[in-house]
């Protein structure tokens, strides 16, 4: 990636937290509970559903975790095993102790090792061809690309950070489906070699 690309992509990183920041915690409740609906009207629960635990104001979108939990689903959290590495996932459950990782993000200590069918990614910026800003690290494309059968990989994000074209790379891995406050999007013709839930 090219100096002036880099530069571009972090300032536009920024740029995408602060219209989250500038949200009030009514507005995001609101805007993170439209996003838990749609999810679940357009998905089936799981057996393994990966999520994150919500920072810089991203979706909160535990309560389908919660909800697909009692349905039978199990739940894990991303943990960094190593620099430049795939994300391995940890069971978790409500009374699962979380550490901060290396990055400030909770993540649990302990616990079973699994390997999720669906995975709810955070989109801290995306476009309409499926493909995600995250915080440049690449965890989540190194993490997509590895694991075979390739989970489903579900974006979801606020409007505000709705952008024309994130000029992907090479490296850069289409989500299956982006989920929003005011909808579903199913991105045909992309990976996921797991089960179908819609």
């Amino acid at each position: 990636m090219s100096e002036d690309n880099t530069a571009r992509k972090r300032l536009l990183r920024r740029n995408m937290v602060a219209r989250r920041t500038a949200l009030t915690a009514d507005e995001h409740a609101a805007l993170s509970a439209r996003i838990v609906e749609h999810l679940r009207a357009a998905l089936r629960p799981p057996q393994i559903v990966a999520f994150c635990w919500p920072i810089k104001r991203e979706p909160d979108v535990r309560a389908i975790v919660d909800h697909w939990r009692q349905h039978g689903s199990r739940a894990a959290l991303p943990v960094v095993v190593g620099e430049a590495q795939p994300l391995a996932f940890r069971e978790w459950r409500p009374a699962t102790p979380l550490a901060n990782d290396r990055y400030g993000i909770p993540t649990p200590a302990a616990g079973d090792w699994l390997t999720p069918d669906l995975i709810l990614l955070p989109l801290n910026g995306f476009d309409a061809a499926g493909y995600r800003l995250g915080y440049g690290g690449g965890y989540f494309d190194r993490t997509l690309a590895a694991l075979s059968p390739r989970p489903l990989a579900v974006g979801v994000g606020f409007e505000i950070n709705r952008l024309p074209s994130i000029q992907p790379e090479a490296h850069d891995q289409r989500l299956d489906w982006i989920v929003t406050e005011v909808g579903v999007f199913r991105l045909l013709g992309v990976g996921g070699n797991g089960p179908s839930h819609a």
